[in-house]
């Protein structure tokens, strides 16, 4: 079956100390359809590297939160190590499952975690309400952006778990494909 890893970056000095991870894809290879390209086209405008008016801290925090909802450990694992790489605290992403009782997170955070937990779970109940609330603290732009980064990791994460994606220690090979 095919491995991949979390990218390396240039942002990382000392990779040697760090634990060396890879994933096995045990069900598929996701180079077998279009549907890989086209998630690589929207991890490009979208993913951890894009360019976005976003706030990076709060993307990430996004990414990392749909990656603990669906879980998916090579998004874990990944934005793990980008968040890192952004400067947010250890404290922060370890804390990021229980950020409605934390006052680790600012208000506009906390409205846009509440949006990305009910775009991840589908609560149509409370969608508008969800809406409504990330209009208080982001503009159109930033609204379509939070979004669009939320359904990029719903696609990434659920092409994770279809394929199989598992994580191994071993020597880290050069991934794939890039990812959310």
């Amino acid at each position: 079956m095919t491995t991949t890893s979390p990218p390396p970056s240039a942002a990382e000095p000392d990779r040697e100390s760090r634990s060396e991870i890879r994933f096995v894809n045990t069900r598929f290879d996701p180079d077998l359809t279009p549907f890989h390209a086209i998630a690589m086209e929207m991890a490009a405008r979208f993913g951890y590297s894009a360019a976005l008016s976003l706030d990076p801290r709060l993307a990430e925090l996004l990414r990392l939160r749909v990656a603990q909802l669906d879980p998916c450990s090579y998004c874990l694992i990944l934005h793990s190590r980008v968040a890192d790489q952004l400067g947010i605290p250890a404290e922060v992403v370890a804390h990021l499952s229980g950020w409605r009782e934390s006052a680790m997170f600012s208000p506009a955070e906390r409205v846009a975690l509440a949006y990305c937990e009910g775009l991840t779970t589908y609560d149509i109940a409370r969608f508008s309400e969800l809406h409504d609330a990330l209009r208080a603290h982001f503009d159109e732009q930033e609204v379509a952006e939070i979004a669009a980064v939320i359904i990029n990791m719903n696609v990434w994460t659920r092409l994770k778990l279809a394929q199989g994606a598992i994580p191994t220690a071993g020597e880290a090979s050069h991934p794939s494909s890039p990812s959310a």
